[in-house]
């Protein structure tokens, strides 16, 4: 179909693709900057609370600035941004924590996003949208890719308990992009959404670490971020930033256009751009089975691109 009608919907669909491009960028940078935290003592839940109290506290003026007394969006929106900030943001950080005890990070990514699948199946079940066959193999090729992107034929040891944080994983990222993209024009904005799931995440991470869930543990030294020795302040800043504030609020914007199905395949580019940033910053070159998975990956957002196209 072409016409002004379909001019009309490509506009918001190739803003919205650079918007989760954006947010799936944004999203790997995470694991540099975390790992830099870790490395130097940081507990994995600290970096979280870091991270998501630091893009909260960032985002409170402006968030409310954006709201200009609309009081009654927020007190609306209360239940689910509970259910956002609970399931979507601190559960996912808090399940992924817990995963990788028991699982390679790799295949901890993979069970993550499977809550693709989820999202497929649930629009599905909830009669909103029947997949097709495009779809059905756009899936199954992503979730290829990212096998062969972490290495998952590699050799593994997986504890049971793991698949049980795993699936976790998959349910909190399926919530994320369902409740990310369940936006109208008289819902809260992106950013206002962005700013009080992010304070729901840090409150019940920090509640979590008090009662001892997970170790909340952490130190005002210098640490070692890309070859040099620099405050604790620089890597807690690009995860507050970068990794929360541009990826969440972009996130959102990005399923709001798109819809949660094609938001939730093009953020599993995070899995990419963290092996990119590895190769560029790093030298961590990838291997012919990652150029792979990327491919793969690509060639699966690609197949369910064109099946939204025919819609």
């Amino acid at each position: 179909m072409t016409g002004p009608a379909s001019s009309a919907r490509s506009g918001p669909a190739a803003t919205g693709i650079a918007l989760a491009v954006l947010s799936a960028g944004t999203f790997g940078t995470s694991g540099i900057a975390g790992s830099a935290l870790i490395g130097s003592g940081w507990s994995p839940a600290a970096a979280a609370v870091a991270r998501l109290g630091g893009a909260a506290v960032l985002l409170a003026v402006p968030a409310l600035l954006q709201l200009r007394g609309r009081w009654a969006l927020l007190r609306q929106g209360a239940g689910k941004v509970t259910i956002y900030g609970l399931i979507a943001i601190g559960g996912g950080q808090l399940f992924y924590f817990n995963a990788i005890e028991y699982m390679p990070i790799g295949i901890a990514l993979v069970f993550e996003y499977l809550g693709v699948v989820l999202v497929v199946g649930w629009l599905w079940a909830s009669g909103a949208q029947r997949p097709r066959w495009l779809t059905v193999a756009g899936v199954i090729a992503v979730i290829a890719g990212l096998a062969l992107l972490v290495d998952l034929p590699g050799p593994a040891r997986i504890r049971p308990i793991g698949f049980v944080w795993g699936l976790l994983e998959a349910v909190s990222l399926a919530a994320y992009f369902l409740l990310s993209a369940a936006g109208t024009e008289e819902s809260l904005p992106p950013l206002v959404m962005a700013w009080s799931g992010l304070s729901v995440g840090a409150a019940f991470l920090a509640a979590a670490g008090g009662l001892g869930v997970v170790p909340l543990a952490a130190r005002a030294s210098d640490v070692e971020l890309l070859h040099r020795h620099l405050s604790w302040l620089v890597p807690v800043l690009e995860l507050s930033v970068v990794a929360a504030v541009i990826a969440y609020t972009a996130g959102i914007a990005a399923a709001r256009r798109l819809g949660a199905k094609l938001a939730s395949l093009i953020g599993i580019a995070e899995v990419f751009f963290a092996v990119l940033y590895a190769w560029l910053l790093l030298g961590q070159r990838p291997s012919a089975l990652e150029f792979t998975g990327g491919a793969c990956i690509l060639a699966g957002v690609l197949l369910v691109r064109a099946d939204e196209n025919q819609e």
